[in-house]
């Protein structure tokens, strides 16, 4: 919808001047009048070039929809009708990207569409879930109630992920710069060393000789190696793009030691939270767990859920395919099958997501106590390895003298 600029005078001669978004400006001079102002200028707003640039305009954060669905919560809770909620959530979205998408949404609404039809229509921004909720929260007149949980929902979420993305942060920039250096070391360091070796007169000690041919191999074919490593991130995003490569690779993550139980965890509470978000507003099981099965975000778990989901079509229980998988452990399926018997599955489901909330909290400091030492320990076999091999034909130089 076209932009317009404004300038008028109120009641009492003062001016005042603004935007409006109107099909013309026949529109906007109608609602001017509406709110007492005599329009003495109105034009379209000038088109920023930037804005058709896709890639150059902010993006809509997590943050923002969980903010948003706060706020639309409270004013629905209010008693104001969703139009107008709409119209004040786009009047004070700072966010250009997701100001737009609430424009589009609100004459969406007011078109006929539903709201849960209208946020459909920007998957990015708003997932299935949070648009089945919506959905739900319509049908069952208890939007304000869906919108709050969604908004806790996420925040959780939001929380769990960025514990992880913190626990993985710490050792690969640490291995990143180990590698940097090392490859430093080897191209630049290690030659100078070699040229001061040229006179030693004396076989160097086997250590040196290691580093030396290393740091000659690392000269002579470094254009090929970082060919090399390009091609295989290449070829490695293109297999995990195909739902083969995908399914081995994350079935492989969920076997590392550390890291693939600390994911599982992650999977667990995940898993828990959204479908007992989802069953206690309303949602049907098979629905739920559709839905949570492609927001599962890995292969694995995302068959074993489906693999629960057929199972229950076929009128069995949640808990028995669910224990059948092997992917989710024993205790959150003997759980889930008391839920299940006391009718109570969706607070059970919340129980167990809070319990892996806290088992996330520890596996990551276990994981940051573990690594810490690990990793100083890696560099200082790498790093201080090198310099000792280079230093010994120096020390055996000296006690040559010295004897």
């Amino acid at each position: 919808m076209p932009v317009y600029l404004w300038v008028g005078t109120n009641r009492i001669g003062k001016t005042q001047k603004g935007e409006m978004d109107a099909p013309n400006e026949g529109i906007v001079t109608t609602n001017l009048q509406r709110m007492k102002i005599k329009p003495t200028k109105i034009k379209p707003k000038p088109k920023d070039i930037l804005e058709e640039i896709a890639f150059l305009q902010p993006r809509v954060k997590e943050k923002d929809v969980i903010l948003f669905a706060r706020q639309f919560s409270t004013m629905i809770d209010a008693g104001l009708p969703i139009i107008q909620c709409l119209e004040i959530l786009y009047t004070q979205q700072v966010n250009k990207t997701f100001k737009k998408i609430l424009n589009d949404v609100k004459s969406s609404v007011e078109s006929g569409s539903t709201l849960a039809e209208a946020l459909k229509k920007y998957p990015n921004v708003f997932d299935n879930l949070f648009v089945n909720m919506v959905a739900a929260g319509e049908a069952g007149g208890i939007l304000d109630t869906i919108l709050r949980r969604m908004a806790a929902h996420m925040e959780k979420a939001a929380r769990l992920k960025a514990q992880v993305k913190g626990a993985m942060t710490y050792p690969i920039v640490t291995l990143l710069i180990a590698i940097v250096v090392l490859a430093i070391i080897l191209v630049f360091v290690i030659p100078v060393f070699q040229e001061m070796f040229k006179d030693f007169g004396s076989e160097l000690p086997l250590p040196t000789q290691m580093v030396v041919a290393a740091s000659n191999f690392t000269k002579s074919n470094i254009v090929f190696i970082v060919i090399a490593l390009i091609v295989f991130i290449f070829a490695f995003r293109r297999m995990y793009k195909t739902p083969k490569g995908r399914e081995v690779i994350d079935d492989i993550i969920l076997k590392f030691p550390v890291f693939g139980e600390l994911l599982r965890k992650v999977a667990v509470a995940k898993f828990t939270r959204t479908m007992g978000t989802m069953l206690g507003s309303g949602v049907a099981i098979l629905e739920a767990l559709d839905i949570v099965a492609k927001t599962a975000g890995n292969m694995t778990i995302e068959k074993a859920i489906y693999f629960v989901r057929s199972g229950i079509a076929e009128g069995r229980t949640m808990a028995d395919p669910l224990a059948e998988t092997q992917v989710f452990p024993s205790m959150v399926c003997s759980m889930i099958a008391v839920g299940e018997s006391t009718g109570a599955l969706d607070s059970m489901l919340e129980k167990i997501a809070d319990f892996y909330d806290e088992e996330v909290d520890q596996a990551v400091d276990n994981l940051t106590q573990l690594i810490e030492p690990f990793m100083l320990v890696f560099l200082g076999v790498t790093i201080g390895g090198l310099v000792i091999a280079m230093y010994l034909p120096i020390f055996k130089m000296a006690g040559a003298i010295s004897g």
